[in-house]
């Protein structure tokens, strides 16, 4: 027998360096896409992690051999109560970036926001808005500042969650008109997208402490006679450079990281979720009491997590024009009640 080659590939994704933390349990979205439309809309929505099942649809995707067929989706559920568009935020472009100019805030926020923010007894709401007016022609983004309902869901928290969602289409004055007819009130997922659609979601990973090189970077283990360690790596270098490289697998946070995946699918966008509630409720979220959403595939985050759903920034070229036909959908028990 001859020398067999050691083999020995680069192990795990340098793409996410640093692998630290996320600052916070709701991811941040940096990139809002241009959209082509005569009127202004909204380009984001907010949703909780329900958990996972399976359905049927009709494959609708032409070039797929089941074509015509039915098929097995995994398939998340989110639920999505309507959310509250309590302010206004407009920016300007700088060479260092976006810079506020000014916001405007609903006249009376919910007391729930209490829990999150300082709030004072009154906004002058008219005055805010009048500011906004004014400094109209060097804006050129309005983005709408909005808060999640968790109280109307199955998850024990009442405090609301706040982010920004940029709204897209027509001009900056048809933007401006658009989010203060907006202020105040409630926006529902299916007035955001449609069924069918592709979005992209945005979550924070499952956090899974500090672990191994092996566990977070997939390195192979060493053999079972080695010297010291078996699940470290064999080494930390060259001599030259003489130093520790960025690409050396060591080990440390895993899980708890920001990402972002592109075109995910909407399956069904429904009002009542006892259609999709399992028996027994979801493990560890329970029963979905309003709105929900249906997406194909797993997504990022654990149960009761906050999700940011988008609109797509690189949506796929062929799409099927009508929404999916779904014959059939799992409520059986995951916990065998």
């Amino acid at each position: 027998m001859g020398h067999r080659k050691h083999h020995a590939p680069r192990h795990g994704s340098l793409a996410y360096l640093p692998r630290h933390r996320a600052k916070k349990p709701v991811a941040r979205i940096r990139y809002w896409p241009q959209i082509k439309s005569d009127s202004p809309r909204l380009l984001g929505f907010s949703a909780y992690k329900a958990g996972m099942t399976y359905i049927f649809t009709i494959e609708d995707h032409k070039r797929s051999p089941n074509f015509g067929k039915e098929v097995m989706r995994a398939t998340t559920i989110l639920e999505t109560p309507p959310i509250l568009i309590c302010g206004i935020r407009t920016y300007t472009k700088t060479p260092y970036g976006l810079e506020n100019i000014t916001e405007a805030w609903m006249k009376e926020p919910p007391t729930e926001l209490d829990r999150l923010l300082v709030l004072p007894d009154a906004f002058n709401t008219e005055e805010m808005l009048q500011k906004i007016q004014d400094n109209l022609e060097r804006t050129d983004f309005v983005r709408v500042i909005t808060a999640t309902q968790p109280t109307q869901t199955s998850l024990s928290k009442k405090k609301p969650e706040t982010c920004e969602v940029q709204i897209g289409g027509g001009s900056i004055a048809q933007q401006f008109e658009y989010a203060k007819q907006l202020l105040g009130k409630t926006v529902a997922p299916e007035e955001v997208f449609k069924d069918g659609q592709y979005i992209d979601v945005a979550g924070v990973t499952v956090g899974k402490g500090f672990q191994g090189p092996v566990k977070r970077w997939g390195v192979t283990k060493l053999q079972h006679k080695g010297r010291k360690t078996k699940r470290g790596i064999a080494t930390l270098g060259p001599w030259n450079p003489h130093h520790l490289m960025y690409s050396i697998a060591r080990a440390g946070q895993t899980g708890y990281h920001q990402r972002i995946e592109f075109n995910k699918r909407i399956l069904k966008i429904g009002k009542d979720g006892k259609e999709v509630t399992v028996k027994g409720g979801y493990i560890r979220y329970g029963e979905i009491k309003g709105p929900y959403i249906l997406i194909d595939g797993s997504i990022p985050g654990t149960e009761k997590r906050m999700i940011r759903l988008r609109v797509p920034a690189r949506p796929p070229t062929e799409a099927p024009e009508a929404p999916p036909q779904v014959t059939y959908i799992s409520l059986e028990s995951p916990q065998g009640k």
